[in-house]
C-alpha cells in the first residue's frame, strides 16, 4: 500500500515547485525522526509540518469526530461560545513571518476553516510568504467558493466523505455527499475555465463499521472527481481502558486533565471484519485509477483485525511528533498532539512561537514522551498522527 509520499510523486509531472515544498516538509519529518528525535533529548530544530485548527465550528455534526459527534467535546452552544476567542488574522500574519524561513508545510482545518471570517486572505499571506499550504474542509462551502479558490491559486483541498451517496450522508449528514461532488465539479469547471492545474484536490475517508463495506463503491464514483489522491484513513479510536490510563498517566507525569481522549471512545471500531476489510482495500488498490490511493496506516493484511479489535497493542511506537509539527489551536495555544490538545505548551497570543515550542512546556513533554514505554503515552495507541510519523513495529 502507498504512504503519504505518493502524493510528492504524483505532485512531480504535474507541479514541481509544489511538490519540492511539500517534499521538502516530508524530509525535515524524516530528518526529526532518524536525529532530533533520537539524539536530542528535549529540544529540536526541525519544523515540518504547522497545523492551525482555525475554528471549532462546523455546519456537519459527522457522528465519529471527536468535535461534534455522538461523543464530541464541542457540542451545542459550548463551540459557539468558544468561537469568541478565535486568533485574529494579524496574529496568524506574525506567525507566518516567524515561520516561514522553515518553510513548513501548512494543514489549516477546524471545525469547518471556511466558518473562519478571514481564510481567504489568510491563505493568500501564506502562499505569498512561499508556504505550502492545504486546507481540509467537509467540502460543503466548495461550490460557493471555487471561483476564488482557484483564482488564489490554493494549492490543496483534502475534502473529507466517508462512503456513497446514502452512506456518507448518514455518517456526514443528510445531503452532504451532492454538496462535495458538487463542489468538485464547480472547481474542476473554474480550472478548465482559468486554464489553471490548481488546486489539487483530494478525498480523506474515515474508516468505521459504519462504512467498510461501502468504500469501493466510493472510490469508484471518486475516479471521475478529477483528484489527485485519495487516502483511506482507519481511524481514530480507543476504550474506557485506555483512556483511564491515559488520564492516570497525564495527571501523573504532566500535571494534565484530559477532555479530548474519550470523544475517540465510540465503538465504531467494533465489528470490523479484519480480512473482509484487507480484500476491499485491496480491490481498490487494484483498480485502474489515474490518482494515487493511500491507506494510513500501511499496515500487513493479518494485522488489520489487530488494528480495530486489540486497541490497546500498539502499531506504532516512538511518537516524534512533537520534533517536527506544532498545532495551533483556534484560540492561540500550541500543543503538539492535533486531536489530543489537553497539554498546551504556550499561546501566540503572549508569546513568541520559537520560545513556545522549545520553551520549558514543550521540553518537559518531550523528555517524558521520549523516556515512556514504547516511546509513546498510553493514549497514543491509535492517534492519527503517530500512524504517519511513529516507528513501524516489524510485522506491522
Amino acid at each position: 500500500m502507498k504512504t503519504n509520499f505518493a502524493l510528492v510523486t504524483r505532485l512531480l509531472s504535474q507541479d514541481p515547485r509544489l511538490a519540492v515544498k511539500f517534499a521538502r516538509s516530508f524530509v525535515s519529518q524524516k530528518k526529526s525522526m532518524e536525529f532530533d528525535h533520537r539524539f536530542l533529548s528535549d529540544t529540536t530544530h526541525a519544523l515540518g509540518l504547522v497545523y492551525f485548527r482555525l475554528t471549532p465550528l462546523c455546519n456537519l455534526h459527522c457522528v465519529m469526530c471527536g468535535q461534534r459527534g455522538v461523543k464530541g467535546v464541542l457540542q451545542g452552544s459550548f463551540a459557539a461560545e468558544e468561537a469568541k476567542k478565535i486568533v485574529p488574522l494579524e496574529t496568524y500574519k506574525r506567525l507566518v513571518d516567524e515561520i516561514k524561513h522553515k518553510k513548513p508545510t501548512i494543514y489549516l482545518w477546524g471545525g469547518e476553516p471556511f466558518l473562519y471570517p478571514d481564510l481567504f486572505p489568510l491563505v493568500d499571506y501564506m502562499i505569498e510568504a512561499g508556504l505550502a499550504v492545504s486546507v481540509n474542509t467537509n467540502g460543503t462551502y466548495l461550490a460557493k467558493y471555487a471561483e476564488e479558490i482557484v483564482k488564489r491559486k490554493w494549492h490543496a483541498v483534502f475534502v473529507s466523505l466517508d462512503g456513497f451517496e446514502e452512506t456518507n450522508d448518514n455518517i456526514r449528514g443528510e445531503g452532504s455527499y451532492r454538496h462535495v461532488v458538487e463542489g468538485f465539479e464547480a472547481i474542476n469547471r473554474e480550472k478548465n475555465r482559468l486554464g489553471s492545474h490548481l488546486p489539487h484536490m483530494g478525498i480523506v475517508t474515515t474508516v468505521s463499521n459504519l462504512n467498510y463495506k461501502d468504500l469501493y463503491r466510493l472510490a469508484d464514483a471518486a475516479r471521475g472527481f478529477g483528484l489527485s489522491w485519495h487516502i483511506f484513513n482507519l481511524g481514530t479510536y480507543t476504550n474506557q481502558a485506555i483512556v483511564k490510563k491515559q488520564r492516570d498517566f497525564m495527571r501523573e507525569k504532566l500535571d494534565t486533565e484530559i477532555s479530548c481522549l474519550p470523544a475517540f471512545a465510540t465503538g465504531f471500531n467494533e465489528g470490523i471484519d479484519g480480512h473482509e476489510l484487507h480484500d476491499i482495500l485491496t480491490k481498490i488498490h487494484s483498480m485502474e485509477c489515474d490518482h494515487p490511493i493511500i491507506t494510513v496506516p500501511a499496515l500487513n493484511p493479518d494485522k488489520i483485525e489487530t488494528y480495530y479489535g486489540d486497541l490497546e497493542t500498539p502499531v506504532r511506537t516512538h511518537c516524534s511528533v512533537p520534533w517536527s509539527q506544532a498545532n495551533i489551536d483556534y484560540d492561540g495555544g500550541v500543543h503538539f498532539c492535533a486531536d489530543y490538545p489537553d497539554y498546551k505548551i504556550g499561546n501566540i497570543k503572549d508569546q513568541g512561537f520559537f520560545e513556545i515550542f522549545n520553551g520549558k512546556r514543550a521540553r518537559c513533554f518531550r523528555r517524558i514522551l521520549k523516556a515512556s514505554p514504547d516511546g509513546i503515552f498510553p493514549g497514543c495507541v491509535r492517534c492519527y498522527q503517530n500512524m504517519l510519523c511513529g516507528k513501524k513495529i516489524k510485522g506491522y
